[in-house]
């Protein structure tokens, strides 16, 4: 192995390393978290944990695979190196901007301005099962099914305002 391929390799496994650890970073969280999914203790604290620290951990893969880029750029034999480099560095900096967005603030967002049906005209399983609030006259039943996707509900009901949540 002449010296130029050493670097290509060592370049690479540097790469590969840091794209590793952010892709973990960004993906581990939202795999056990993700919603309808019974979850243990521990499997949940380490997601927590990894959740805490993706941001801080993905950008320190970013900026150090950039450093490298940088540093094996004229030591990189081919083009094609260069260009597998330059995406592979590229991809790490993108999870580095993804390590900063919940998905589950964009997946979860609230319902503003809820609909309603009367309650003969709703198509419900027998085992569905409902919030339910009533206020003076009016009332109102939101579905745990339709809950479960939201959790919460900005409402009026009976002219008092509430936030309806599960």
């Amino acid at each position: 192995m002449n010296f130029p391929q050493q670097t290509s390799t060592r370049f690479a496994l540097f790469l590969f390393a840091c794209l590793a650890l952010s892709l973990f970073s960004v993906i581990y969280p939202i795999y056990v978290i993700r919603p309808f999914r019974p979850q243990g203790a521990r499997e949940l604290a380490a997601a927590l944990v990894v959740a805490r620290f993706r941001p801080w951990v993905a950008l320190i893969s970013a900026a150090a695979a950039i450093v490298a880029l940088a540093w094996y750029w004229h030591s990189l034999p081919r083009r094609w190196w260069r260009v597998l480099a330059a995406v592979g560095t590229g991809f790490v900096a993108v999870l580095a901007v993804l390590a900063h967005v919940n998905v589950y603030e964009l997946m979860f967002h609230p319902i503003d301005h809820p609909a309603f049906v009367a309650a003969t005209e709703v198509k419900l399983d027998k085992d569905d099962k409902l919030i339910v609030v009533k206020i003076g006259g009016s009332a109102r039943a939101y579905p745990i099914r339709t809950m479960g996707y939201h959790h919460v509900v900005n409402d009026v009901v009976g002219g008092t305002a509430l936030v309806a949540t599960y």
